[in-house]
């Protein structure tokens, strides 16, 4: 087994009980909660199998479901991100993800920043437009994604300046 499998693996695991354990169990005024295991979709390297992304993905999103008895939303929004990173990728750094230069684990930048907001606002839009709109409080909806979108992306870049510190 090659290091970035294992590597992949660990995050899974670790992404996984993160939110489980802890971010799941933030909750401000029924109002904000943070997905800090999108990290793991956004940290997968540019350069590997597809495939595994979209089946590691979906099983990420089926057992967070599990445990947060979603009904499969977070299932559902994973793969659609996991399966539209290559656009939003591309959207991100342009030019250099044709050539496959970039590595989203190098230090924060305004295109990191980007790839980020873009990646939790896809996400935020699929998990409430499926929770919210079922029960017809389309009034939450649009703050809810906002601010939701603002407090995760930033949970997720002081994650990464936690997990990867710049090099002095």
């Amino acid at each position: 087994m090659n290091s970035s499998f294992l590597l992949n693996i660990f995050r899974f695991f670790a992404f996984l009980a993160l939110q489980v354990l802890i971010f799941n169990n933030i909750d401000f005024y029924g109002y904000l909660n943070p997905f800090i295991y999108i990290l793991f979709i956004i940290l997968y390297p540019v350069n590997d199998n597809k495939v595994i992304l979209l089946i590691m993905s979906f099983l990420l999103g089926l057992t967070l479901d599990a445990f947060a008895n979603s009904g499969g939303i977070h299932a559902t929004a994973a793969i659609i991100i996991a399966y539209s990173r290559p656009t939003i990728l591309k959207f991100s750094f342009g030019v250099s993800y044709e050539y496959q230069t970039i590595k989203i684990t190098d230090k924060i930048n305004s295109e990191r920043i980007v790839l980020i907001l873009l990646t939790v606002f896809i996400h935020h839009f699929i998990i409430y437009s499926l929770e919210l709109f079922g029960y017809g409080l389309f009034l939450d909806f649009i703050p809810k994604i906002i601010l939701n979108t603002l407090f995760t992306s930033l949970i997720c870049v002081l994650t990464l300046y936690l997990i990867k510190p710049n090099k002095r």
